[in-house]
């Protein structure tokens, strides 16, 4: 109630509440760090379009892509901390690129100031239906009988496909060798080919294909089964306890961003993600629509961040 009150309750009722009832005076950008029409963009555009018409100011989404996220993810972090840019950002800018990257042009763990976790896009372990494989337990098995000789592709050296490919290896103890391709959609193809053998990805984006057939799926890298493919284990329930992993996007703004602005974004953000036309659409898609506190998010980060600088080190991944 405290959060909805944020968005509608008279200055005067809460200490502080001025600066955010006076937010936002003038439009308000999301940089994104991905080009026009991928996940983010799809997220991007009909949550600013609601948030356009609940704080009346326009929200105009940009596309930066480049350098891993770290392009959009600096424009940001450079920005003058008022509630008028944000980045829409995911596991590489906010958690991964700083133990990817030789250099980074900003520090990110004190370069944001957390607003929502907005979605998380759940891995699913997929193979070319024309191996013999049936359960992952089965293919962890001949991935173990002859290390190396299995091959899986992803959407690049250090991307969210990469890491789960990695992280799947430390916990099963297996070696899979990694075949980086410039984006995911090549990789399914080759995948449906049969040139490579798996892949590890997210669900969004193969979802067709495992309806279709082209691909089979072994397990889900979450902690409890999808509706979306109810029939497809856990990685727990099929033998790899342990392995939950998801490609995530979520809100930030700059340090020192006033608390009273994060709040009040944080809070209409929440309540966008119950319309069905932005957090309905993309369950039906396969995402996991999470929302929460500014406190809730920054936690996630410090734990994913922990996470993904063991694995990125122990198997010496570098940016491409």
């Amino acid at each position: 109630m405290l959060r909805r009150a944020l968005l509608a309750a008279p200055a005067l009722l809460l200490p502080g509440a001025g600066l955010a009832q006076a937010w936002p005076a003038r439009p308000v950008r999301i940089v994104i760090p991905f080009p026009p029409g991928g996940l983010a963009d799809q997220l991007a555009r009909p949550l600013a379009a609601r948030l356009q018409a609940v704080l009346g100011q326009p929200f105009l989404v940009e596309n930066r892509a480049g350098a891993g996220g770290n392009i959009a993810a600096d424009v940001v972090a450079k920005a003058a901390p008022d509630g008028h840019t944000w980045l829409l950002g995911s596991i590489g800018p906010l958690a991964a690129n700083q133990f990817l990257f030789p250099a980074m042009p900003y520090d990110t763990r004190t370069a944001f100031a957390p607003v929502s976790l907005l979605v998380n896009t759940p891995k699913v372990v997929v193979v070319n239906p024309a191996r013999p494989w049936r359960s992952l337990a089965e293919m962890l098995a001949a991935a173990r009988e002859r290390p190396g000789a299995l091959r899986a592709g992803s959407a690049g050296n250090g991307s969210s496909l990469h890491l789960a490919l990695e992280i799947m290896n430390r916990r099963a103890g297996v070696e899979i060798t990694h075949v980086p391709y410039r984006g995911a959609a090549p990789a399914v193809t080759d995948l449906i080919a049969g040139t490579i053998d798996l892949m590890v990805d997210n669900l969004p984006n193969i979802l067709p294909q495992i309806a279709g057939g082209q691909v089979r799926a072994l397990a889900v890298a979450t902690a409890e089964r999808l509706p979306q493919i109810a029939d497809v284990p856990t990685a727990a329930e099929a033998g790899l306890p342990g392995f939950v992993f998801g490609a995530w996007f979520g809100l930030a703004g700059p340090a020192r961003t006033p608390a009273e602005i994060v709040q009040r974004l944080s809070a209409a953000v929440d309540d966008a993600l119950r319309e069905p036309e932005i957090g309905g659409r993309w369950r039906e898609m396969g995402a996991i629509v999470v929302g929460g506190t500014p406190e809730a998010f920054a936690a996630f980060i410090a734990a994913q961040t922990a996470e993904l600088e063991a694995v990125i080190r122990a198997a010496n991944i570098r940016a491409e």
